[in-house]
């Protein structure tokens, strides 16, 4: 108890201090999930509106695939980007493996499908509510998919931060594609396994309370969101 009570304090004094490690890792941790979002949700809004208002030949696969995707085991997706990335693979002459941006690209597969699928079905219930006048007034699907992505945007947020919670909670992947290089590419999820097994539990905990934190703060941000969404729709 003595040895756990010591090394959280010296957690507090970790974060509270600014460790250089500590903000190292906590920075790129947020740098990679960040951009990964980004990117994730510049491909992900349009895909899933298209999907929600075009009727068209394996529309059904593609729903059900973007479902299923929703679920993909992140050790997966991170032997994929290895093998398209390795000096074997198709991409390998980039050398993007053990990068940050060889993270990005796997935590980009991860949060596409769960964007595409939320928005694809946010943009079906919006459809269903205004087809009739937005079809008076001359707007098909194709000129529907800006305007309800507009008026769904505080419901999409939610989507992207339900996308931003996965990525930065994420290890296995990153662990696999990024090789948790000191300096390099390691982020907080990787560093809080190898300090555990290190026996560097003051670190560890350290970023597992940060970790905590942006999670919490994800979950509060969403719940307001939808339940300002709510009061103002009502």
């Amino acid at each position: 108890m003595t040895d756990f009570s010591d090394a959280f304090a010296a957690a507090i004094g970790l974060v509270l201090g600014l460790d250089t490690s500590l903000t190292e890792i906590v920075g790129l941790s947020l740098r990679v999930s960040l951009t990964a979002v980004a990117i994730a949700a510049f491909i992900g809004l349009p895909v899933g509106a298209a999907i929600a208002l075009f009727r068209f030949p394996g529309r059904f696969f593609f729903v059900v695939a973007t479902n299923a995707l929703m679920g993909m085991p992140p050790v997966v997706v991170g032997l994929i980007v290895y093998l398209l990335l390795s000096r074997a693979g198709p991409f390998g002459v980039f050398g993007l493996l053990f990068t940050p941006t060889a993270m990005i690209v796997a935590q980009v597969l991860l949060v596409t499908p769960i964007i595409a699928a939320l928005t694809r079905q946010v943009i079906e219930d919006l459809w269903i509510e205004y087809e009739e006048q937005m079809r008076s007034l001359g707007a098909g699907p194709g000129r529907a998919v800006p305007a309800l992505l507009w008026d769904g945007r505080f419901t999409l947020i939610t989507a992207i931060l339900a996308g931003f919670g996965r990525a930065s909670a994420e290890v296995g992947a990153v662990m696999i594609v990024g090789g948790n290089i000191d300096h390099v590419t390691r982020v907080m999820t990787t560093s809080i396994a190898l300090e555990v097994s290190k026996g560097n539990l003051a670190l560890a905990l350290g970023l597992g309370m940060i970790l905590l934190v942006l999670s919490a703060s994800i979950n509060a941000a969403a719940y307001l969101i939808q339940h300002n969404t709510k009061r103002w729709h009502a």
